[in-house]
C-alpha cells in the first residue's frame, strides 16, 4: 500500500488543480449579460409582496423605472425616499416605478420598505433570475424604460438624488 501512496497523491493534486483551474476560467470567461441603453428590457415576471404577478408586459404603454435593490444595502435605502417622492410627482402622468428585491425574504422586505417609505410596487427576484437577465453587478441599480420597452438610461451605484431621478425621467417623457 505504501508503494502507492505518491501516484495517488499525484492523481489528486491533478484532479484539485485541473477543477480549480476549470473552475477560475469559467468566472475569467464567462460572460454575462451586459445591457446597454438602446437594448429591450429583459422580460420578466414577478410576484409582489402581496402575491400578485407583475411582467413587464403590463408597463408597455408607460415610462417605467426599474429599481434593483436589496435591504442590506446602505446606498438602496437612501435612494428610497428620493425614488417615492419622484413616483408621486410623475405617477399621474403615467411613469410606473417598480422596486425589485434581490432573493431576500418578503417580510424583511415588507418592514423595510414600510421602514422607508416606499410604497411603489415591490417585486421580490426569488432565484436571482430576473438579476442575471439585467446583468447585475452593483446595488443599486436602476433602469429607466421608455413606454415602448427599450431601455434609455441606466444608472449603477447610488443613491440618486431627488434632481437626478427627476431629470432622467423627464427625459423618458421627451422633456
Amino acid at each position: 500500500m505504501k508503494r502507492y501512496r505518491k501516484p495517488i497523491q499525484y492523481v489528486i493534486l491533478a484532479l484539485v488543480l485541473l477543477i480549480g483551474g476549470y473552475a477560475i476560467g469559467r468566472s475569467f470567461f464567462e460572460t454575462s449579460t451586459v445591457l446597454k441603453p438602446g437594448q429591450a428590457a429583459p422580460a420578466f415576471t414577478l410576484a409582489d409582496l402581496q402575491g400578485e404577478v407583475h411582467d413587464l408586459d403590463s408597463y408597455k404603454g408607460k415610462p417605467l423605472v426599474l429599481n434593483f435593490w436589496g435591504t442590506f444595502c446602505p446606498p438602496c435605502r437612501n435612494e428610497m425616499p428620493a425614488l417615492q417622492y419622484e413616483y408621486e410627482k410623475w405617477k399621474d402622468q403615467g411613469l410606473e416605478l417598480v422596486g425589485i428585491n434581490l432573493s431576500e425574504d418578503r417580510i424583511a422586505v415588507q418592514r423595510f420598505a414600510e421602514g422607508v417609505g416606499a410604497y411603489f410596487p415591490i417585486l421580490l427576484d426569488r432565484g436571482k433570475k430576473t438579476e442575471k437577465k439585467y446583468g447585475l453587478k452593483e446595488y443599486p441599480t436602476t433602469f429607466f424604460i421608455t413606454a415602448d420597452g427599450e431601455i434609455q438610461d441606466i444608472v449603477i451605484g447610488g443613491p440618486m438624488s431627488e434632481e437626478d431621478i427627476d431629470s432622467r425621467i423627464r427625459r423618458l417623457f421627451g422633456q
